[in-house]
């Protein structure tokens, strides 16, 4: 091993081991009291079984058959989420093979943030997520599984449901993927298009056919944003099949693979032997490992904040000093847009996860000592499925890189570094993706363009205001503000500029998520303004300074100065209402900040 990614890996070991204690103890006592059928009265078996069966019942009467919870994020609006209309029945049919029961225990909220982006429902979306872990908690509660099941791609849907699963950790677990639909328009030409639409040189028509030639089909939206950042990360903490997170939803592989879970799910249960619960899976190592894999492959400053919530809900510390540490070790093996041109396609077609796998560890930059789905040890994940009529085999994974265009090995990284820094400095913490930043851009000083809103850039650009060097300094952005939306307004504008030789740069506490691209971002603000902190002291005109080389984020006046500004009171202003967004002002009062995972529990 990588000798700094050991002693930060022990640093959080050391850190986490009174809460790593207190979780691994609670989730023995869950297994100790029972997780199965038998703790139910006669009564409350016959409401769990009543709508089976007759062989479901017959099955679940006997309390050495496998009950599977499954806990869905389908719906048929969602492109990433389509698929999973049929994965149920796949389960049902497989686990009545195995002369076992797979019951649907509930459903969770699925949105997405690209139908949602610059409106209010966006407002909505991070704390989805933990809506979505309260609602698989209650999908199951009602005791009447051995092993449970998640199906769920996108953004704030699989953080939610892997941080709903935690408290069900003494349970064993799948995640199970839905696939990235085909590759469509290149994302080099639909940046371009946005970005003459931002600039006045195409209409509206032409907008609407790129991003439907874009987003095209049923499955993940293929450029390197949360939804595959999710995916590549659950793979790598051991809770995918090997090889399965990038798989389209249309290849027969992807069924094979949906049953194929099911069987292993069913072999990890207490009854089969091989009794293997989630919380012996996500470790202080296979977070670490996640973290890596993040970093590794420029994915989505989202996991900046899920990473944090998901390790809290397994009683596992970390914070961004660990993201940043790593990440000066860590080389970036990737070239996935928006970091290069290639997508997620181009990156499975070049060896995929099981290559990344090889490499990192072969480098020393991965736990390989951990427990996964398949068994003991990360090196089950350098094999790829393959189907021999209809069973699906693994084999090993090749061993070079098929593209070195889009991946990479540790020996010739795209850059020594991954693709996440630190920032601080006199207006807080906040982290830069750095990935697909060029170097000329790294270090931005200029002065402040004050921003309420992100629509508010579209008039002064059009004006013709923000024809300069500039920091454009968004407040108000922040998890108990408004929730914390993206602000992919923005980009076209700060990307447009950039292109006409000005230096320019995002300072916000809200946020810019996995599509983060060209244009320096310092995201994830705090203190947020809300809560008073600097950046709600800022004035139009401040000098700011955002350093991706020295991780300096400040504004140019005195302490003594900055302490005696009046900070804008944005609890004056109209109370945030509308598209739902009133009856999640309990979460906004009691919401943590970003470094602390953005989280209400």
């Amino acid at each position: 091993m990588h000798s700094e990614i050991t002693r930060i890996t022990k640093r959080i070991v050391e850190r986490s081991k009174a809460s790593r204690e207190s979780y691994v103890n609670a989730m023995e006592q869950a297994e100790a009291n029972g997780v199965h059928r038998s703790t139910l009265s006669c009564g409350n078996l016959a409401h769990g079984f009543a709508a089976c069966n007759s062989r479901d019942k017959s099955s679940l009467k006997m309390m050495n058959a496998v009950n599977i919870g499954i806990i869905s994020a389908y719906n048929d609006m969602l492109s990433a989420h389509q698929p999973f209309q049929y994965f149920p029945k796949i389960f049902k049919d497989t686990a009545a093979e195995m002369g076992s029961v797979a019951q649907f225990a509930g459903g969770v909220p699925a949105m997405c943030d690209g139908v949602t982006q610059g409106q209010p429902g966006m407002e909505l979306s991070l704390f989805s997520r933990d809506v979505i872990a309260m609602s698989s908690a209650v999908g199951l509660s009602h005791n009447m599984f051995d092993g449970a099941a998640y199906l769920g791609v996108c953004d704030k849907i699989v953080p939610g449901l892997l941080i709903g699963a935690l408290s069900f950790g003494h349970l064993p677990t799948v995640f199970v993927p839905a696939g990235p639909m085909p590759s469509g328009l290149p994302n080099k030409e639909k940046a371009a298009i946005r970005q003459q639409y931002a600039e006045g040189k195409v209409d509206r028509e032409a907008l609407l056919q790129c991003e439907s030639d874009s987003y095209h089909s049923a499955g993940t939206c293929t450029f390197y944003g949360t939804a595959n950042s999710n995916q590549l990360i659950v793979e790598l903490m051991g809770l995918h099949l090997p090889g399965s997170s990038f798989i389209n939803p249309d290849n027969p592989m992807r069924d094979a693979l949906t049953a194929q879970a099911c069987r292993q799910l069913i072999k990890l249960t207490e009854q089969n032997g091989t009794f293997t619960p989630l919380y012996k899976i996500v470790t202080e190592y296979s977070i670490v490992n996640a973290v890596i894999a993040l970093l590794a492959t420029g994915g989505s400053t989202n996991h900046t904040m899920h990473l944090i919530a998901i390790a809290k809900a397994a009683g596992v510390i970390i914070d961004w000093d660990d993201f940043s540490e790593l990440s000066a070790v860590v080389p970036l093996l990737t070239k996935i847009y928006p970091n290069g041109q290639a997508d997620i396609n181009h990156f499975q077609a070049a060896g995929g996860t099981s290559y990344l796998v090889r490499t990192l560890l072969e480098g020393g930059f991965l736990h390989e000592d951990v427990m996964t789905i398949m068994g003991r040890g990360l090196k089950h994940y350098t094999n790829e499925p393959f189907l021999e009529g209809e069973k699906i085999v693994w084999r090993e994974g090749v061993t070079e890189s098929l593209d070195k265009a889009v991946l990479s090995s540790y020996q010739a990284p795209f850059s020594p570094e991954g693709g996440v820094k630190l920032l601080t400095g006199n207006l807080g913490r906040a982290v830069i993706k750095v990935s697909a930043v060029a170097s000329e851009h790294l270090v931005v000083t200029a002065p402040a363009v004050v921003l309420e809103d992100q629509n508010e850039i579209a008039a002064r650009f059009e004006a013709g205001e923000l024809n300069k060097d500039f920091v454009a300094v968004v407040r108000f952005q922040g998890p108990k503000a408004n929730g914390m939306p993206e602000l992919h307004k923005l980009t076209p504008f700060l990307g447009s500029l950039q292109d006409k030789g000005y230096k320019v740069a995002l300072v916000t506490d809200g946020r810019m998520s996995g599509a983060s691209g060209k244009v320096p971002a310092a995201i994830h603000l705090w203190p947020e303004a809300y809560e008073g902190g600097a950046i709600a002291k800022i004035e139009e005109g401040d000098m700011i300074s955002v350093n991706a080389l020295t991780g300096e984020l400040s504004v140019a006046i005195s302490d003594t100065q900055l302490k005696q500004r009046n900070a804008v009171d944005y609890k004056a202003k109209a109370p945030v209402t509308g598209m739902g967004r009133e009856l999640f002002s309990p979460m906004r009062n009691q919401v943590n900040c970003a470094e602390q995972g953005a989280s209400v529990f």
